[in-house]
């Protein structure tokens, strides 16, 4: 049994603050993934910093995935073209930044590749978050579904794009800074992409 450690959600492209968490409760986090999926929430879309301010991007599900649907059951859906928005939309966004092409080859692939679930592609991106930042984190995930951890803090909510982030955030150089200002909780692609391996001093 993990204590004094997190439980925290699966997203895509988690925020910053995500990151700060993971950084600060491991090796002790637990991933859930017997919940039931709630919708408009990190776990299936990001925010990036665009030329016009913050952009969302969003992984449709498929019809059905509704908040009675376990989140490892959510299937992502290809009703249209969405992969090719999301990395030209990345490429838009940062192919300016010191970093993009560092790590272009690296994120390529989840932009080619169809995954039947979330829940996977969500992992497999979050194995290569953890690799390129250089944090060593055992993933461990949920096998059944609590409403309470008693020996771990709960942050299956907490993270949301609703909620002020309760970690500092000092600000970093931001490619279109100069028109919105510095933006805090984006992706943390926004910080890999802008800081690159600087990224992990950050957290």
């Amino acid at each position: 049994m993990i204590e004094n450690g997190a439980v925290l959600p699966m997203f895509y492209l988690p925020p910053i603050e995500y990151f700060t968490k993971l950084n600060n409760f491991k090796p002790n986090i637990l991933l859930e993934v017997e919940e039931h999926f709630p919708k408009q929430t990190y776990r299936n879309r990001a925010n990036i910093y665009s030329p016009d301010g913050m952009l969302t991007l969003t992984v449709p599900v498929s019809k059905g995935s509704k908040n009675h649907t376990k989140t490892k059951n959510v299937k992502i859906s290809y009703d249209f073209k969405w992969q090719r928005l999301h990395w030209l939309s990345l490429g838009a966004c940062y192919r300016s930044s010191a970093y993009f092409e560092y790590y272009e080859d690296d994120f390529a692939p989840f932009y080619e590749k169809n995954f039947t679930y979330l829940i996977d592609y969500n992992r497999e991106l979050l194995e290569l978050l953890l690799r390129l930042l250089k944090i060593k984190l055992p993933l461990q995930f949920t096998e059944t579904y609590e409403l309470t951890y008693p020996q771990l803090i709960d942050l299956r909510s907490n993270i949301s794009a609703k909620n002020i982030p309760d970690t500092e955030q000092k600000p970093y150089f931001q490619v279109f800074e100069e028109r919105k200002g510095f933006l805090k909780n984006l992706s943390i692609v926004d910080l890999l992409f802008n800081q690159g391996p600087q990224a992990i001093n950050y957290l």
